[in-house]
């Protein structure tokens, strides 16, 4: 009887030996600290991001790569929409309200300062404002719905922002909203005929705005009358209308109004910037991001932001501002 219990207290001690021998070998190796090592890490990383994969991935192929050509000027239009309710909400002046305008530079200016030094020029008209990146930009890797999305966004969320400090006692009754494109141009000709164009659209507008409120506000005819009034006129007979009937020389209306406004990233001029554009982190807050993903952080000189109301149809702005156009003084091709 002695003799079994013997050999059974030693199958038992045996078999713990074996169990505790066993679980030593299967579990993992631990640092000193007692943490997992790093193999062990390495194995368990890989495991746990296998397992995070779904079969529901695949609708990732159907995302649009929508890259904009290389070498190319990207300019990123916004446009208020639904802003002639918006500005009879409001009780803008007419044919031009001066805040107004500069609650729309000042959102404009939050752009450029974001996508410094990428963002070289934005001319802005009315409710609307056209931003040039640099052809060799790399911002959001070119992609056309990351620009177009960020550039709506900040400049929508700025008009708002800025709104109590410019427009004073007036209240912000409605939300507004601004719509946005893409457009791609492949020569510096191009780049200058489309900003050409825009403030042309400036100054055939203020034209006949500044016309029509003042046959309205002054000459004491109804908004019809004042439309009749101005089909199938030109220019001169505008001009005409201004001059003999309300001492209007248009060309001394302010040149905020005829000729827009010009946000331009001047290099040739030194001189101290804005606390926006001290340092060159790539966004207004200071925050970075990779210059594959977001906004620019490499350290080049940004130079100075102006903010002008000038011609830019002709030659003299651009041999001025030589830099905007691939960096040199020589006239547009």
């Amino acid at each position: 009887m002695m003799c079994m219990m013997s050999l059974k207290c030693t199958w038992e001690c045996c078999m713990q030996r074996c169990a505790r021998l066993l679980a030593s070998v299967c579990r993992p190796p631990l640092s000193v600290s007692g943490s997992l090592t790093r193999p062990s890490i390495r194995a368990l990383s890989l495991s746990t991001t296998a397992m995070a994969k779904s079969k529901y991935e695949y609708v990732r192929h159907f995302e649009l790569d929508d890259l904009c050509l290389p070498n190319s000027w990207i300019v990123v239009r916004i446009d208020g929409k639904g802003f002639h309710r918006f500005t009879n909400e409001h009780g803008f002046e007419k044919p031009n309200d001066a805040p107004a305008l500069e609650l729309m530079t000042r959102a404009a200016r939050d752009v450029v300062d974001l996508f410094r030094p990428d963002l070289v020029l934005a001319y802005g008209q009315s409710d609307e404002y056209s931003f040039v990146f640099r052809r060799q930009t790399t911002v959001y890797r070119r992609r056309a719905s990351k620009l177009m999305s960020q550039v709506v966004s900040q400049f929508s969320s700025s008009y708002v922002f800025h709104w109590p400090s410019v427009m004073g006692a007036r209240a912000l009754r409605q939300p507004p909203t601004f719509d946005g494109r893409v457009v791609l141009y492949p020569t510096d000709r191009n780049l200058r005929d489309y900003l050409s164009w825009r403030q042309a659209d400036c100054h055939i507008n203020n034209l006949y705005n500044t016309a029509f409120w003042a046959l309205v506000n002054r000459g004491g005819v109804t908004n019809a009358q004042a439309e009749e009034r101005l089909r199938h006129t030109l220019a001169a007979d505008k001009n005409e209308i201004l001059f003999s009937e309300f001492g209007i020389n248009y060309n001394d209306e302010p040149a905020l109004y005829r000729k827009g406004t010009v946000i331009v990233r001047s290099l040739e001029t030194p001189g101290e910037q804005d606390s926006k554009l001290s340092s060159d982190t790539g966004a207004p807050d200071g925050s970075t991001a990779p210059a594959s993903e977001g906004v620019r952080t490499d350290p080049k000189p940004v130079g100075v932001v102006k903010v002008l109301n000038c011609d830019i149809i002709g030659d003299e702005f651009w041999n001025e501002h030589s830099s905007v156009l691939s960096g040199n003084n020589k006239k547009a091709k």
